[in-house]
């Protein structure tokens, strides 16, 4: 008996808030990254980025509104950039990542980082 091989698994969306440890919005902000994290968590991978304390991965991308929200699948961004620090506004969002209806971004910059959170 021949079994076809398993398809391998899709990677789960990424969903990474970039921030700084000095910036006042990205304090308040956290807990409501950290409650769409536990509301997503089956299906989609969160991590948080300080922009000074991850510099090195960042590589050449500089973040100067925050927080910035980098939505990816796989090496795949969907969406990169600010956004309003309200948990309706990341969840719109994230549904439309789940979904596959946000664009597809080219950024040398932004793959390259996305390569860093790849097994």
């Amino acid at each position: 008996m021949t079994f076809a091989p398993l398809p391998e698994p899709s990677p789960p969306l990424l969903v990474a808030c970039l921030c700084a440890g000095w910036c006042r919005t990205c304090d308040s902000y956290r807990q409501t990254f950290d409650d769409l994290g536990r509301e997503f968590a089956t299906q989609a991978r969160f991590v948080w980025l300080d922009v000074e304390d991850d510099d090195e991965a960042l590589g050449r991308i500089d973040v100067v509104n925050f927080p910035t929200l980098l939505i990816a699948h796989g090496l795949d961004t969907r969406f990169f950039g600010p956004v309003t620090p309200h948990a309706q506004t990341a969840r719109q969002l994230i549904q439309r990542g789940l979904q596959g209806s946000l664009g597809l971004i080219d950024d040398a910059a932004v793959k390259t980082l996305l390569g860093t959170f790849m097994p």
